[in-house]
């Protein structure tokens, strides 16, 4: 569920913050007739007024239907970056310094802040377009929509994997559950998955992987930990 952190009235601004439990999603109305889907364990503060429309994304991620509006362009905020849109889909994904944009639908332009004093370049990104974004600048990868779609499919419930080494796909599960699952060894780690799983239920996750894998589960209260066998 998400929670209402605070909300404030200037005249025409409104200010609302929004966030989530770890494991839990939220679909928000804005007041431009935008859409914001939160992921588990995120917050977006959100500015709106007659002149423009602002979203801070604090921490997660948040999945955007943008209402159009090509006077006012919609733009959200995480750390160093901006992304732009007028009326469009996309999800911006913030992981400390890190940032992951996916576009599902229409074109946004992802702005980073003067590095050095140094003006970076501005890179437009059309539907099918996946951007990760660091310390070492912009990378940014051209799909189709169906593969841009598979990003965002935690939306439905699902975590999408291709060939994914087993340490990210751990790391994924934990984004949306308070039991941890913990690599035990490095040879386990790099073991590659792929498949649909359902986030919510990752013990279906690891007995899956001791059938077809040579993994071995140490069940614990808190958290399981695999290991190699």
């Amino acid at each position: 569920m998400c929670l209402l952190w605070g909300w404030q009235r200037y005249g025409v601004v409104e200010h609302r913050s929004y966030r989530t439990a770890i494991g839990a999603l939220d679909t928000i109305g804005l007041a431009d007739g935008s859409r914001a889907t939160l992921s588990s364990d995120s917050r977006i503060d959100v500015a709106l007024s007659r002149a423009q429309r602002h979203v801070a994304l604090e921490h997660g991620e948040a999945f955007f239907d943008v209402a159009k509006d090509p006077g006012r362009p919609f733009a959200v905020d995480a750390g160093a970056r901006r992304v732009i849109a007028v009326g469009t889909r996309f999800s911006v994904r913030r992981d400390g310094p890190d940032l992951r944009v996916v576009v599902t639908e229409g074109t946004v332009r992802l702005e980073s802040e003067p590095v050095d004093g140094r003006t970076q370049p501005t890179t437009l990104l059309p539907a099918g377009s996946i951007a990760l974004a660091g310390a070492n600048g912009v990378l940014v990868r051209s799909g189709s929509i169906e593969d841009a779609e598979r990003y965002v499919d935690w939306r439905n419930g699902y975590l999408v994997f291709r060939d994914t080494a087993l340490s990210a796909a751990v790391a994924e599960f934990n984004r949306y559950n308070t039991r941890r699952l913990v690599i035990g060894d490095a040879a386990v780690g790099e073991l590659r998955v792929g498949g649909n799983f359902r986030w919510s239920n990752a013990e279906v996750f690891v007995g899956l992987l001791e059938q077809a894998m040579p993994v071995r589960a140490e069940r614990l209260p808190d958290r399981i930990v695999l290991h190699s066998r």
